[in-house]
């Protein structure tokens, strides 16, 4: 049997014209389902939560995949029915196996109805540090500053405290300072005071705070709390931390660190 024979014997009419209504289908599917995804994505746009956005267009485009799934099955002769049945057991079956799954679902939409954080946020969880990039029904996306993606699933943020650091316009960022016991605390004081008030990212409402915080090993400890604007935290805290160094190295002002001293026996040493 030639190559022509076979082609005649296999691409009969019925199933050239199967395979034309199937090539268009698609071709007529695809671009459908595209354009009502974004016509949906504007419609709802900065009506909802960006978290309820992405949540509706997600439902609403692979609803129209699943249909159209369907229709190209259906031009192949598979009979939805059977389908569904077939799907009704072995849902059956990956139900048991998939209680992780379900118990995430369920914490996703207990995060999307109660709203600790939307997208955008910078959030900590357990030891990760990230920005919200989608909240899913399965999982939570994060980059991280280093540029990592990161994937929590939502079990685990409902069972873990969760630090949202960006919830609020202004933060305020806690500087531990230690100074020598020589030195006077009045004095020290003013001049932190005084570096709070001539930095320009540091907020004048709320004030800055100073307090004495403890006695240290090798000398007392202050706390300097400055506040500023979330967005600038990490900036803030730097030139703070430079202007200290600066302005104690100004007013000999001593900055300690941990000193040993040890002692000898004399009568040993004599020995």
């Amino acid at each position: 049997m030639n190559l022509v024979e076979i082609f005649h014997q296999y691409l009969t009419p019925e199933r050239l014209n199967t395979v034309i209504r199937v090539i268009l289908t698609l071709a007529i599917g695809i671009p459908l389902i595209i354009f009502v995804r974004k016509l949906v994505q504007k419609l709802v746009r900065n009506r909802l939560s960006p978290q309820s956005e992405q949540l509706v267009v997600r439902i609403v485009y692979y609803s129209l995949a699943l249909i159209l799934v369907v229709m190209v099955l259906n031009e192949f002769g598979f009979k939805v029915s059977a389908l569904l049945g077939a799907a009704g057991i072995i849902g059956i079956a990956v139900g048991f196996a998939s209680q992780t799954s379900i118990s995430n679902i369920i914490s996703g939409i207990f995060l999307i109805s109660e709203k600790p954080f939307v997208i955008g946020d910078v959030i900590e969880v357990g030891s990760i540090i990230g920005e919200i990039q989608s909240i899913d029904l399965l999982s939570l996306k994060l980059k991280t500053a280093d540029n990592k993606f990161v994937r929590v699933p939502n079990e685990t943020v409902i069972k873990t405290e969760v630090i949202n650091l960006t919830r609020f316009p202004a933060r305020r960022v806690d500087i531990k300072i230690t100074v020598s016991y020589k030195e006077n605390l009045k004095k020290v004081q003013e001049l932190l005071i005084k570096i709070a008030e001539e930095e320009p990212k540091a907020l004048k409402e709320p004030q800055a705070i100073v307090r004495v915080d403890s006695f240290g090993d090798s000398g007392i400890d202050f706390i300097f709390g400055v506040w500023g604007k979330t967005s600038e935290l990490f900036s803030l805290k730097t030139e703070i931390m430079m202007r200290i160094k600066e302005t104690f190295e100004a007013e000999n002002i001593e900055i300690p660190y941990p000193h040993i001293i040890l002692y000898a026996d004399e009568k040993n040493r004599k020995n």
